[in-house]
């Protein structure tokens, strides 16, 4: 229900392989199951015209969440021209479906909800004349001299950007157990797009497996929709997410059930029961320890994983870091990887939050402003840089609830000189500027 996964897959309209979960309801649908290899459309003439176009801009920004937005303004205050491209009809990302206030300074939208926060970006980036958004539409390849390939349903961009940042988010992370293909196993990111962005109840019983601020915070709306949680199960001897969170479930009279798992769900088409098992010091199940919840809604928030396909593609030098959640680039302070002008920021850097993924998009933004703006902007870019920078590492970070991510980003940043070497040992495919 986020558009990351293939599960979804239908025939729209003609069009193979298009993500229902994504796909607006309007009149003149015609919607059919696909089954196996799906051969393409028989032809664009059937389809109807698709648009062809060239766009030259400063800063190309890939995906619209929290990190994508923040960018795309900082560097459009700076002067830059700005094109945005994002799969959803609308931007925001992740901050559409979420409903609790944020903490932190005004600047930083304490106080706000996130789908305000991103009611607010929607707006500011609708007032500026240097931002234009290509929406429903998807990155496919980056190409030599820097030309960008963009597709969305009835039109094709090639985009020469002079940088770009990458704020591609990530997808969510699965689990097996038996019967985990049964309706009613589904991930946080989509409940909450259920639940939160269209307003439908997801279930009316339900088990919570993670308890991570997303699985704390999940679970928290899911009661305030009427859905009864049963529990939330949690392998690791600790809860994972922030005490206030864990509070509130408590509040409900939830149990946390820690060094706990899920083993099965079982049910006739649909989850009816879920079954979990306690796990010793080694994460083997206690044979005899296995408990029962008759439940329809089995809820996953397991982590997430970073979609850096395209830094890949791109040449960029990777690095594998658990902290992080798998797979990310390599970066200076400044968040430009091996491939020059190519930036990464927000959960395609790395797992965290909203909070540090905004401010990573600021860096992003300036560091890119610092090499094209002009002299007087780009040493006033430098300036906020070292100021932004130096907060987010010497006191957002300082907490110890961002331990891991701290010591995770740490471990992927090397300095401008030693991204200098990389890149003479391992060249890019691409370059931009």
């Amino acid at each position: 229900m986020i558009g990351k996964c293939s599960s979804c897959f239908m025939k729209v309209n003609g069009v193979p392989n298009a993500k229902t979960c994504r796909e607006p309801v309007r009149e003149g649908l015609v919607v059919e199951r696909q089954r196996g290899w799906v051969p393409p459309a028989a032809g664009v003439e059937e389809l109807g015209s698709v648009e062809f176009r060239e766009v030259e801009t400063d800063l190309l920004v890939v995906g619209g969440g929290p990190a994508g937005l923040s960018a795309a303004l900082k560097a459009s205050e700076c002067g830059l021209d700005v094109v945005v491209v994002d799969e959803h009809f609308k931007i925001g990302g992740q901050l559409l479906k979420q409903t609790h206030k944020f903490f932190g300074s005004v600047e930083l939208f304490g106080g706000m909800r996130g789908f305000q926060i991103a009611e607010e970006y929607a707006r500011r980036i609708g007032s500026s004349e240097r931002i234009r958004v290509i929406p429903r539409s998807a990155v496919y390849g980056v190409f030599r001299g820097g030309l960008v390939g963009v597709v969305g349903e009835n039109s094709h961009y090639v985009i020469k950007p002079r940088a770009v940042v990458g704020s591609t988010g990530a997808s969510e992370r699965y689990l097996d157990f038996v019967n985990n293909d049964l309706p009613g196993v589904i991930g946080a990111g989509g409940v909450q797009t259920i639940m939160n962005e269209y307003g439908v109840k997801p279930g009316d019983s339900a088990l919570v497996v993670g308890s991570g601020n997303v699985g704390l915070i999940v679970a928290y709306q899911l009661l305030q929709a009427g859905v009864a949680v049963r529990a939330v199960v949690e392998i690791l001897p600790e809860i994972g997410g922030w005490f206030v969170h864990a509070a509130k479930v408590r509040r409900y009279g939830v149990p946390i059930l820690t060094q706990h798992t899920i083993k099965a769900v079982y049910g006739n088409g649909k989850v009816e029961e879920a079954e979990v098992v306690a796990v010793d010091e080694n994460f083997n199940p206690i044979p005899g320890s296995e408990k029962k919840f008759r439940v329809d809604l089995v809820l996953l928030a397991v982590g997430l994983e970073p979609d850096t396909r395209l830094f890949s593609q791109c040449g960029a030098v990777m690095k594998w870091s658990p902290d992080l959640g798998g797979l990310v680039p390599l970066r200076t302070p400044d968040l430009e990887t091996s491939v020059r002008n190519l930036y990464v920021a927000g959960d395609a850097s790395g797992i965290e939050e909203a909070t540090t993924a905004i401010m990573e998009g600021w860096v992003a933004a300036l560091s890119a402003v610092s090499k094209l703006a002009d002299k007087s902007r780009a040493s006033r870019a430098e300036e906020e840089l070292e100021k932004i920078n130096k907060f987010l590492w010497e006191e957002y970070r300082a907490s110890p609830v961002l331990a891991r991510a701290r010591r995770g980003k740490q471990s992927v940043t090397v300095s401008r000189e030693e991204m200098e070497k990389i890149r003479a040992e391992h060249p890019p495919h691409v370059s931009f500027g």
